[in-house]
């Protein structure tokens, strides 16, 4: 399928612009961990609204949960976030993406946000719980671990070259750049790719989980008991952090490695959380396609030990709100309640899928093909989302005197935003793709 989509290259200038950024082998797999695979590394979800939206934020105990996610004052900050990084941003800016927004059922977000040591938004959060669990491992479900990663890398990989049709169609919207007759996207061509792009979703979803039922249903008495220990611990901030790669010296290649790391992160999240924690996602979990996550997580990419402001999203959405008159703010806030009845049932969606993978931890067998019909229909939901944010942004910003434009200019260089090069396989910078003949997602 990916061949069918695009057809990535690399030259040598790329290699200059990749090697410029990564400095060492080991900054280039915590850069990788980061990013590069599902769940592993985002760094930018757990986060509070602005004190005018305090009273939509429903905390339970402290915890950051979904209500919390889909309150007015987040959805809007998040959303004013994302049009401002696609306004000042580029195409390559938009294909920056976490993989935490992939096959995400294992509650891994909520550990991250809802860590009780406040690490979960530090780089080595995932390295910590990776290398405790992979030393209560033994040799057989190590390889197991190794095994699966060799066999779903392509399709990891497939999901991410996937997005670049629907990136594309968007700056080109932005840019008035549209197809002869058309006026605009065609909603349900949108809704339709982007129900294909979450079957492949669904498959990984499935696969993962089958492997993490699998090895944990193989563990002994004593493996449960010492990963009871690190439960008991109260926090990944307590865990032994001083412990050496089990992976060194085995002569995987980085991409195993990686994928390795995340299995041993996401089945502990699994293990040790609850269907409430596999539904939670941030903010940010939907509409990934307008550069939000590259002006907000690049500056942690080769940064060991540093943790994004929390507060960021929040701040940058209403210094960018603040910016516009009353007509384009309306634009952005009311895709608020535009998009309110698909997150919903985009919620009952992720419930329906991850109790139905659950079934593998109590070493019964998940239905395939339920998944990925669910998987499908969450795609069409996000499909149904992207689509109106990607329609009111453009709006927007062909309404903006060039003043303003300006000002947004000057709004993400404080932010620290360089313009890329080329573009990101999840985080790992690579020459443009070619990419097909994006028309039919207009008319």
């Amino acid at each position: 399928m990916k061949n069918d989509v695009l057809n990535s290259k690399f030259n040598n200038s790329d290699k200059e612009f990749v090697f410029s950024l990564l400095k060492s082998k080991f900054t280039l797999l915590l850069m990788t961990a980061f990013f590069m695979l599902s769940a592993l590394f985002h760094s930018s979800c757990k986060k509070k609204d602005d004190p005018i939206e305090e009273e939509d934020i429903v905390v339970n105990d402290n915890q950051y949960t979904i209500d919390q996610t889909l309150s007015e004052g987040a959805q809007k900050n998040t959303i004013a976030f994302d049009a401002v990084a696609f306004m000042t941003g580029n195409i390559g800016s938009q294909s920056f993406l976490p993989p935490g927004k992939v096959a995400d059922y294992s509650g891994f977000q909520y550990l991250r946000d809802n860590d009780p040591t406040g690490l979960g938004h530090n780089t080595s959060f995932v390295t910590i719980i990776a290398f405790n669990i992979m030393h209560i491992l033994d040799t057989d479900q190590l390889d197991l671990f190794i095994v699966a990663a060799e066999d779903q890398v392509e399709l990891i990989n497939e999901y991410a070259y996937k997005r670049f049709p629907l990136i594309k169609a968007f700056r080109r919207l932005i840019e008035g750049d549209l197809p002869s007759g058309t006026t605009g996207l065609d909603m349900d061509a949108v809704m339709a790719y982007s129900a294909e792009l979450y079957a492949i979703d669904g498959e990984i979803s499935y696969n993962r989980a089958k492997l993490f039922g699998d090895v944990i249903n193989s563990f002994s008495s004593d493996q449960l008991a010492q990963i009871e220990v690190l439960k008991g611990l109260n926090g990944v901030g307590n865990w032994n952090d001083a412990l050496f790669n089990p992976l060194e010296g085995l002569g995987l290649d980085q991409d195993i490695s990686v994928g390795v790391m995340t299995y041993a992160s996401e089945m502990y999240a699994w293990y040790a959380g609850s269907v409430t924690a596999d539904v939670y996602f941030c903010p940010e979990r939907q509409g990934t396609y307008f550069g939000s996550f590259y002006l907000k997580d690049w500056p942690a990419m080769g940064n060991p030990n540093y943790t994004i402001n929390e507060q960021l999203t929040a701040s940058a959405g209403q210094d960018f709100l603040s910016v516009l008159t009353t007509t384009q703010s309306d634009l952005i806030t009311g895709l608020v309640d535009i998009q309110y009845d698909a997150l919903l049932e985009l919620v009952d969606r992720r419930e329906d899928i991850s109790v139905e993978l659950r079934k593998f931890l109590s070493s019964q067998s998940a239905d395939e093909t339920s998944v990925l019909s669910l998987s499908e229909r969450y795609g069409e939901l996000d499909g149904e989302i992207i689509y109106h944010y990607a329609t009111n942004f453009a709006e927007v910003y062909q309404s903006l005197s060039d003043e303003q434009k300006t000002e947004l200019e000057i709004l993400t260089d404080d932010l620290g935003y360089i313009h890329p090069d080329g573009a990101f396989l999840y985080s790992r910078p690579i020459e443009m793709p070619e990419i097909i003949n994006t028309d039919f997602l207009f008319k």
